[in-house]
This record gives C-alpha cells, sequence and structure tokens, in this order.
C-alpha cells in the first residue's frame, strides 16, 4: 500500500512546529502535514491566563509530566519537569514571559562559528514574529501574529518589587528586550485582551484553513523512517493503529529538548553506547544526541501579605468559581493574570559581562510548583542561575517508544553554579527588606529566617531547589569542528540527508531568559532556511553590554 505523501513532516505542534506549520504552509504548492501527540489546545484552562497554576503541576492531557532520575546535587531527589503537550506545547503552559536572552548570548553562538546566529543576525526574526502592543520600534516587531503586552494588574507587588529593586541600588529597566536587559523592570507577556496567545494561537489556528496543511493530532511519534543515508518518513501510533507517510523533501523534528532526542534515539540515531545498552539499533552514530543539556535550576524565597490580596484570596472557596465565572462569561476578573508581571535581570558578581542571575516576582505564595497548597496571601521571589556550568543528558530508558526517556540534569555540580545560586538568595532578601516591599509584607515565611549562614543556605537549596522550565541543548547546533555538534548551522542532522531539528535543543548555550521566544526566533529563522529564502539585513542596534563582542 503506497503511503501518504508531503513535502514536509513536522513532528510536534509546539513553539517551534505551529511556526513551521504556518510559515511553510504559506507556498501552496507545499504540502506539509504536522503531527502532534497530544490534542487540541481548547481548554479553558490554556485560553486563561490564570490557568497556569492548573496545568504546571499535574501531569494531564496537556502536560507530558516528567520526572528526572535522582539528582546527585539535590539530596537524590527526582525533579518535576513539567513540559507542554498537545497544541502550542508548553507555550500552552507556561508563564507567558516573553524574554529573548541577552544579546550577548547570540554573539556568543557566532563566536562558537555559527554564522548567521549573531545577534544582529537573529533580531530580525524576533521582531518578524513579534507584535507588541504600543507599536514595534528597533528591538520590536508591530506585524508579526505573537501579541506581546506589558502587565497592568493594579497589584502593588509587582511595582514594589520594582521599587525595591531601585532602593537596593539596582538599575531600573524599561524594557529587558531593548537597549539594556539589567536591572529590574515590568515584563512583557504573550498575552492579548486578557487570553494567552500561545504560538498555536498566533501561528497555527490562522493556517488551518489552507488544503495545503494537515494535522494529525493524539499521532504519537515511535521513529524516523531512514533508507540509506536519507530519513525518507515517520512511523506514528494514532488511536492503537500504526501509520506510516513519507516525506518527499524533509522530516523536521520539532518535539522539544526531551523528546527529539528520544525520537532521534529510538530511530537508532545516537551514541551506540547509549543505544546498545538499552537493545536499540544503530543506524547512525551520533554521539551528541541527547548530551549537554542545560536547564534553568530555580529556588523560591516567600513572604506573607496579609492584607494585600494574591492567588489564593482569588482561588479559595466559592472565589475559585467565581474567578473561573467571571472570566469565561465576561472575559474580566482575575483570570486575565499570570500573577508574574515583574522581574530582574542581575550579576551575582560585578566582573561578569551579562546578567547571570533572573528574579521572577509572582503575587502568589509558592511551594513544589504550586503542587503544594499553601493557604495564605503573599508573594515569591524565584531565583534563577542563567548560565549554569552543569550539564546533563537524555537518554533512552528502554527500546518502548513509550516508555518516557531518562532524564540526568545533573544541576549544581560545579560551585560556580551553587556560588551564584547563594549569591541569588542574598540579593532576593535585601531587596524584599527596602522600604516599598517591606511595608506590603509581615516577614519571610520560606524559608524563614533560620536559614541564614552559607551551609544552611546551601541544604537548603539541596532540599528545594527545582526547574523553571527552560531545557535546552540535547541536540546541539555546532561548527564543523564540533565532535557533539548534533546538527549544522542550517539545523540539518550531521550525517544525514532529508533531516532536520528545529526547536530548543539545538541551541548550543542557554540563553539568559526564558525560552519560548528564543524557540520560536529559531522555527523562524529555520523556516527560511528551509525555503531557501535569503535571511533578512542584520540589525546593528545598540545593546549595552555586547558591544564588545559584535
Amino acid at each position: 500500500m503506497a503511503l501518504e505523501r508531503f513535502d514536509y513532516i513536522i513532528i510536534g505542534a509546539g513553539s517551534a512546529g505551529c511556526v513551521l506549520a504556518n510559515r511553510l504552509s504559506t507556498d501552496s504548492a507545499v504540502k506539509v502535514l504536522l503531527l502532534e501527540a497530544g490534542g487540541k489546545d481548547n481548554s479553558i484552562l490554556v485560553k486563561m491566563p490564570a490557568g497556569a497554576g492548573a496545568l504546571i503541576p499535574d501531569k494531564g492531557p496537556h502536560n507530558w509530566g516528567f520526572w528526572t532520575e535522582p539528582e546527585p546535587h539535590l539530596d537524590g531527589r527526582k525533579l518535576w519537569w513539567p513540559r507542554g503537550k498537545g497544541w502550542g506545547g508548553s507555550s500552552s503552559i507556561n508563564g507567558m514571559v516573553y524574554i529573548r536572552g541577552h544579546a550577548r548570548d547570540y554573539d556568543q553562538w557566532r563566536q562558537m562559528g555559527l554564522e548567521g546566529w549573531g545577534y544582529g543576525d537573529v533580531l530580525p526574526y524576533f521582531k518578524r514574529s513579534e507584535h507588541l502592543e504600543g507599536g514595534g520600534d528597533a528591538y520590536h516587531g508591530q506585524d508579526g501574529p505573537l501579541h506581546v503586552s506589558t502587565g497592568a494588574t493594579p497589584n502593588p507587588i509587582f511595582q514594589g518589587f520594582v521599587d525595591a529593586g531601585v532602593q537596593a541600588g539596582h538599575p531600573l529597566t524599561p524594557d529587558f528586550n531593548g537597549l539594556r536587559q539589567e536591572g529590574f523592570g515590568h515584563y512583557q507577556l504573550t498575552i492579548k485582551d486578557g487570553r494567552r496567545w500561545s504560538a498555536s494561537t498566533a501561528y497555527l489556528h490562522p493556517a488551518l484553513g489552507r488544503p495545503n496543511l494537515k494535522v494529525e493530532s493524539d499521532a504519537r511519534t515511535t521513529r524516523l523512517l531512514m533508507e540509506g543515508g536519507r530519513v525518507t518518513g515517520v512511523e506514528f501510533v494514532q488511536k492503537g493503529k500504526t501509520r506510516q507517510v513519507h516525506a518527499d523533501a524533509e522530516v523536521i523534528l520539532s518535539a522539544g529538548a526531551v523528546q527529539s532526542p528520544h525520537i532521534l534515539q529510538l530511530s537508532g540515531i545516537g551514541d551506540p553506547d547509549a543505544l546498545t545498552a538499552v537493545g536499540l539499533p544503530v543506524h547512525h552514530d551520533l554521539k551528541g544526541v541527547g548530551a549537554n543539556l542545560q536547564d534553568h535550576l530555580d529556588m523560591t524565597l516567600s513572604w506573607d501579605t496579609p492584607g494585600v490580596r494574591t492567588a489564593w484570596s482569588h482561588n479559595k472557596g466559592l472565589n475559585r468559581l467565581a474567578t473561573g465565572l467571571n472570566y469565561m462569561l465576561l472575559g474580566q476578573g482575575p483570570g486575565r493574570q499570570n500573577f508574574l508581571e515583574s522581574g530582574a535581570f542581575l550579576k551575582s558578581r560585578p566582573d561578569l559581562d551579562r546578567p547571570d542571575l533572573q528574579l521572577h516576582c509572582v503575587a502568589a505564595v509558592m511551594s513544589n510548583h504550586g503542587k503544594d497548597a499553601v493557604e495564605r496571601d503573599g508573594f515569591t521571589i524565584h531565583v534563577c542561575q542563567l548560565r549554569p556550568e552543569s550539564r546533563g543528558r537524555v537518554a533512552p530508558r528502554s527500546a518502548d517508544p513509550f516508555d518516557d526517556p531518562a532524564i540526568f540534569a545533573g544541576y549544581l555540580a560545579t560551585e560556580e553554579d551553587r556560588r551564584a545560586l547563594r549569591a541569588g538568595v542574598a540579593i532576593a532578601r535585601n531587596v524584599a527588606g527596602q522600604k516599598a516591599l517591606s511595608a506590603i509584607h509581615v516577614g519571610e515565611s520560606l524559608p524563614g529566617p533560620s536559614v541564614s549562614s552559607g551551609e544552611e543556605i546551601d541544604a537548603w537549596i539541596r532540599r528545594g531547589a527545582e526547574t523553571i522550565y527552560h531545557p535546552v541543548g540535547t541536540c546541539r547546533m555546532g561548527a564543523a569542528d564540533d565532535p557533539w555538534a548534533v546538527v549544522d548551522s542550517s539545523l540539518k542532522v550531521r550525517g544525514l540527508r532529508g533531516l532536520r531539528v528545529v526547536d530548543a535543543s539545538v541551541m548550543p548555550t542557554l540563553v539568559g531568559g526564558n525560552t519560548n521566544a528564543p524557540t520560536i526566533m529559531v522555527a523562524e529563522k529555520a523556516a527560511d532556511m528551509i525555503l531557501g529564502r535569503a535571511s533578512p539585513p542584520s540589525l546593528d542596534v545598540p545593546v549595552f553590554g555586547a558591544a564588545d563582542a559584535r
């Protein structure tokens, strides 16, 4: 029986896959198939910004809900790893913070031999994707599909956090994605008119009416099909039935930093030792697959605010029902909020060339990703180390494609990583002690003043640090002489024809911030490369702290 044929098959309808499905199908002569293991994004919890608090803690139709292996430097704990499942991927469950990272991050990629990936090269793609409310400028776009707004909730915690940062001697930054990242300010958010503006909302839904785009949901990819040195198609399981489809041009793997390497491994592409250890065949020796895993580790501190209503007050008892009904019927109320509207980018020591810490201020007392109910009003400061030296890996657990892969995150393996987080905790406490915040809270509740010495802070971090959901690097992009590179600068898999990887897994190093906007940028740039279109001219704009690199 002849296989159904397409020009391009995209695996994964996450942030990158949605972009590619839209951009590739603009050519009516091109036939595109998008495969997604999950379902559609029509849940009210996905559409309502406040719904993130319910989606992140639980495994379910919108969340793969992975666990790491025991982490040796975190008291042997297994850590919860939420990853988006279904249309929009993680952009349908994330905190909706729009951050690109520091300009120096991309200039570093270029200096690693990745031509075309410097800040000036990727800025046009950020701008192409963006529709900034209020209008674009040298740093921002105004005609793109991804709506970006600035938080406007009148909760005093968010402005108090920014004011406290300035009182502590840090800069005020009006735009983390503009001239200067370092400092305190209000986040830009992928929210439009009180609705989550995910990659599926921005890119996939507008393209669904195109006759040359087909979307298969609940379609779990089990392996890539190969003939000789070429990837020719995909095998997937849908409603218990195994199906195969053929790609005349390319298969594009956009399943994310956990599942893109896993699908390669299940297909016999990867480190021979890791494959043979679980009984998988070796079709293509590529030792970098699954290696180079990087993620942002995060520590939380909380303060009680009995006089200020936060997420708990809006969701306790019948208030939860009222919040939901107000949002569904009128589009109003606290359901429009992500409860995360201000933050900061700071240096843990003054000699650094760019911030290595990110703070998120959340109008809620957070514990264990929200899994643990905390019944009081308050705010949480997340302290995230942006550029970890530690590395991990993703490996196949078995030859069964329905087994979750083994995730060895490798957190806090170096003293520098431990030092930076320790310094971040001290900075957060100092900010919370400033007048603008001390006038709001009644004291630190987590971990509390009893945790004060360096040894006590280190022990507390080992007991409580968690991911802040930014894994990258497991199919790293690299120059020709990089033995661990999985893809080249055009995102083609080394040594194979007809296969690219386009998602956060190709990032060689973590960027300094949330990873959703950079993933969308990678896909925008990849679409041009796949279709053979010239890149837009590089943009030369001033960026504080990055001019020396360019």
